[in-house]
């Protein structure tokens, strides 16, 4: 997305409390067929990520795909929140089928459960990808918009889930992933990885502009990450389900933790001196390709 985009939405921020928005979710559905995968961008995406370079599309790359129309979604009048008071807090990805780099992908875009939260209200942003008439993609973000205490649910919340036994892995993450993961190499127009520019990941003294200590991660790097460290135990057709707890300051040393719950495969991300919770999913089959 172009950094426009954001400038635009930055300089909007300033007036927000003197706006009126609507109390309701626009009933609208962003479209855009055809869209053809650019495999140097993929490659780029794969490697900042930690995935395998190749041809099959990991599960959370369509998501940089509906980004752009996500975007478009959440800036415009007719959406209940200004997009940076937004907290993503949650994300499932249902991948009904592998999907080829080769193969066009058609995306639907929506918005809806505008729901009380202990925080605030939350919002869901749904995309759909479909390949020739066929639903093979589904990707449901949950976002906070931080208000008065309410009574409420926390949607993020992940109950009866046994502990993990011990970190697998320990991760250091450089200062500049947030840059990386949003432009990959800079300069290089091709190699644009999720096109996220938000002013919070790219940099400490653009982060602390809008009330962050540093500059942090990305979340859905985060989820990308840790499934990258499972693809060997990933299952043609899956869901895969997190909550993000507490963000990544960067630079940062992380640690993960896998572990099987029957035919759940949980993980954890942690800070890996003071065992605080960045991350907590679970990757589980799909009874079918069509669900």
């Amino acid at each position: 997305m172009p950094a426009t985009m954001y400038g635009r939405i930055a300089a909007g921020a300033a007036l927000e409390p003197l706006r009126r928005r609507p109390d309701a979710l626009p009933e609208r559905e962003l479209r855009r067929d055809g869209i053809a995968v650019d495999r140097r961008r993929l490659a780029v995406y794969d490697r900042v990520c930690g995935f395998q370079v190749g041809d099959t599309l990991p599960a959370t790359y369509p998501h940089v795909l509906a980004f752009p129309l996500a975007m478009e979604l959440m800036a415009s009048g007719s959406f209940p929140f200004g997009v940076l008071g937004l907290v993503h807090v949650g994300n499932t990805i249902d991948q009904l089928r592998p999907l080829d780099a080769g193969v066009p992908l058609d995306l639907r875009v929506w918005a809806e459960r505008l729901a009380a939260h202990r925080r605030g209200r939350t919002v869901d942003i749904v995309a759909e990808g479909y390949v020739d008439g066929e639903l093979a993609w589904r990707d449901r973000s949950t976002y906070l918009h931080r208000e008065a205490q309410r009574n409420g649910p926390d949607p993020t919340v992940q109950r009866n889930r046994p502990d993990p036994v011990g970190a697998t892995a320990e991760w250091d993450v450089a200062g500049d992933i947030g840059r990386r993961y949003a432009a990959g190499d800079i300069g290089r127009r091709h190699a644009a990885v999720s096109g996220d520019r938000n002013p919070i990941h790219l940099h400490g003294l653009s982060a602390r502009l809008f009330g962050q200590k540093a500059a942090i991660a990305h979340g859905m790097w985060t989820k990308a990450h840790c499934l990258a460290a499972l693809q060997g135990h990933l299952p043609a057709a899956f869901s895969v389900e997190v909550a993000f707890k507490l963000p990544v300051l960067l630079p940062a040393r992380v640690a993960f933790a896998s572990w099987t719950d029957g035919d759940v495969r949980r993980f954890a991300l942690r800070d890996a001196r003071s065992g605080k919770p960045h991350v907590e999913g679970n990757v589980s089959p799909s009874a079918s390709p069509a669900a």
